[in-house]
């Protein structure tokens, strides 16, 4: 091949976003694999739990974009520690209420504040426009509106 290849995969804005997100995350995934046991899509729904309260895994994996497999295998490993409860709907025998028992609220809160703390030291190293810049482009490429 005589041809320069001018493709240079550092710079794929998929590759360096997932490598920037494997990086970032490895020190917090040793914490909740440590302390509790859980795989990322366990402690992701765990969280959506304690932030939102009672939820069906149909609604966590539409808010967190995570197949319905990969939500269904997480919540019986959750229920199994005993970190949620699973509730029938009695209006759709189909669905099933998740909520956190006291134990997954007590997870949830411990790895909330270590999150916090993570992240803060994360952004450490950025000045404020740098982490506006960063929090409005990853809103924008997730398709997300900004809080408010």
């Amino acid at each position: 091949m005589d041809e320069k290849d001018e493709f240079d995969l550092q710079f794929f804005l998929p590759y360096l976003l997932n490598q920037a997100a494997e990086e970032s995350s490895l020190a917090f995934q040793k914490i909740y694999k440590g302390r509790y046991g859980m795989l990322r899509t366990e402690w992701r729904v765990l969280f959506h739990l304690g932030m939102y309260g009672e939820m069906t895994a149909k609604e966590i994996g539409e808010r967190a974009k995570i197949h319905k497999t990969k939500i269904s295998r997480a919540v019986q490993k959750l229920a199994e520690r005993r970190f949620l409860t699973r509730t029938r709907d009695e209006a759709d025998r189909r669905l099933e209420r998740l909520t956190l028992t006291s134990a997954g609220r007590a997870a949830y809160k411990d790895l909330r504040a270590v999150a916090q703390r993570y992240d803060a030291q994360l952004r450490s190293d950025m000045t404020p426009d740098e982490i506006a810049i960063l929090n409005s482009a990853l809103l924008k490429l997730a398709q997300l509106s900004p809080p408010r």
